[in-house]
């Protein structure tokens, strides 16, 4: 006998077509019939060990979040509530061009210190792998083998590859450091992963050249994958940095993913209809191309990524030598405020809108909630005497929210047919970014049934099916039969966010059921102790 129905589901299956209601069996990880209108037909019902009344539910696939920031998560908190409670059954890890494979001994330090406002410097956790493969395979065998909450699918970061190859230094790479990246980002796909990211206002990964990038990009194409940059500007440039990316991958041959597809800062104010017609206009000539967003205005990075780029050349150490040189650091105050650097997106800085979200040193913890603005203000400083402060006693660890979106462009962005949901979300800090525990349900409660932006079938096309046909993943995002059993059961009439701005680690209300592999994750709207979650890897050869 099968292990579970779900009976009575109000099925949206993913594929945007209307809704529908039916009995779904599911076994052995997969879900195995579907029986339209069973109790209306009158027809012999399914029968299972085990079944679950879904009257009132929508049964969904599980959602996929294109832009996580969980690489060391999944590894330190088993339990892993701010994605799982949401309806999340697969992260795509590695973004922006820094993460954690491949890496050597000299890289690995320079990374973790790099991004542990991302991610912490990781203390807990036992960096036990130096390849792609090697860290996928670590997640198949975290907690002691049982897995991990969620499945994980993998990008090569870019910047990292830089930084194996080439350093930190702002030059172009050398025909031997070029085959040398090339090699890395071919294992790495041989070795699983799903494609490459680049973090194109952060180094090194900013010090890459399009030819460089282009020859990378090539060797992406050859095994099936795609490209995912955090482009050169969301702010002064952000149409030229779009079209540059789409110019590259199309010379390159390889698909796009854009990386939190938004238009911020006042230049960019209203001007996502232009942003659209250039989708559009790649797309009508052919172009692979998808992107994602959260369902939010401010964004969310370190406040070390503010720095001018040539701030940041020589790595860790450099910069904060820098911060501690009285006459160097006037430089980059005046780079940042007055001439806006490249770190900034070519704005000017605004420090009114630069909130500090987090901090790894306890005694800088009243700065945490407070723009840099009102830091400042308080002890009668300029803010770049307390962000320099900052940067220096936290060794570049502080987390920002940078209040600099606008709601017009976020609502016009999301209902492109190629769009799909990513939180970017930042798990670290006493005040993250709300996204990392609410995008999923954000989009449902708020831009569905709230706003009316998006319907309730074409939003979880976007959070489902559209995903998964990027990643390649035949045997997911859709409710069929012999797909995998990564499912989400939800109220359509409660279902929220949770988290907000004063409480960011609030979790989902309305979301009672969630299932990795046909194992509840989630039950009766709490957390079981399933780790049935598993690294995703990418099959396709050259």
């Amino acid at each position: 006998m099968e292990q579970l129905v779900i009976r009575d589901a109000d099925v949206v299956d993913g594929s945007g077509a209307p809704s529908y209601r039916a009995d779904v069996v599911i076994d052995e990880g997969r879900i195995v019939s579907i029986v339209q209108e069973a109790a209306a037909a009158g027809c012999q019902r399914p029968k299972a060990q085990r079944e679950l009344d879904a009257e009132g539910l929508v049964l969904s696939p599980g959602f996929i979040d294109m832009h996580a920031h969980s690489d060391l998560a999944l590894l330190r908190d088993p339990d892993h509530s701010a994605k799982a409670a949401q309806g999340v059954t697969l992260e795509v890890l590695g973004q922006d061009g820094l993460s954690y494979a491949p890496v050597d001994d000299r890289t690995l330090a320079e990374v973790r210190r790099s991004i542990t406002g991302w991610n912490g410097y990781g203390d807990d956790i036992d960096f036990d792998w130096r390849s792609v493969g090697e860290y996928l395979d670590r997640l198949d065998s975290g907690f002691e083998g049982r897995g991990i909450a969620v499945n994980a699918a993998y990008l090569i970061p870019q910047g990292t590859v830089r930084m194996l190859a080439v350093g930190w230094e702002d030059r172009e790479a050398t025909p031997q450091e070029l085959d040398r990246m090339r090699q890395l980002v071919a294992e790495g796909m041989e070795q699983g992963a799903v494609g490459m990211s680049s973090g194109l206002t952060y180094t090194p990964g900013m010090y890459a050249k399009d030819a460089e990038l282009t020859e990378l990009c090539r060797v992406v194409a050859s095994y099936d994958g795609y490209y995912c940059p955090h482009h050169r500007s969301y702010g002064a440039g952000a149409l030229e940095a779009y079209e540059e990316m789409v110019a590259l991958t199309r010379e390159a041959g390889c698909p796009l993913h854009l990386a939190h597809a938004t238009m911020n800062f006042g230049v960019n104010k209203g001007r996502a209809p232009e942003l659209l017609t250039l989708l559009d206009e790649a797309l009508a000539s052919g172009a692979d191309l998808t992107l994602d967003t959260y369902p939010y205005t401010p964004g969310c990075t370190t406040l070390v990524a503010m720095l001018p780029s040539w701030a940041s050349e020589g790595g860790p150490e450099s910069i904060l030598k820098r911060l501690a040189d009285d006459g160097t650091a006037e430089r980059i105050r005046h780079h940042m405020e007055v001439v806006g650097a490249d770190g900034c997106h070519g704005v000017p800085i605004e420090w009114d809108t630069i909130e500090i979200s987090g901090v790894g040193t306890d005694s800088l913890a009243d700065h945490v909630g407070r723009t840099v603005q009102q830091s400042a203000d308080a002890r009668g400083e300029t803010p770049w005497t307390v962000a320099r402060r900052l940067l220096l006693a936290d060794r570049l660890g502080p987390t920002i929210l940078q209040h600099v979106g606008h709601e017009e462009n976020v609502r016009a962005i999301m209902r492109h047919p190629v769009h799909t949901g990513g939180s970017d979300g930042i798990l670290q800090g006493s005040k993250p970014h709300p996204r990392a525990y609410g995008t999923f349900p954000q989009y449902l409660g708020r831009y569905v049934r709230e706003l009316g932006v998006l319907s309730l079938e074409e939003c979880v096309a976007h959070l489902t099916s559209r995903p998964a046909a990027r990643l390649r993943l035949p045997d997911r995002g859709l409710v069929r039969e012999g797909y995998r059993a990564d499912l989400v059961l939800f109220d359509p009439a409660t279902v929220a966010a949770g988290s907000t701005f004063a409480d960011p680690r609030r979790l989902p209300t309305g979301i009672p059921h969630v299932l990795v592999d046909g194992r509840f994750v989630i039950e009766d709207g709490r957390r079981t102790d399933v780790l049935a979650g598993r690294a995703v890897r990418r099959t396709t050869r050259p």
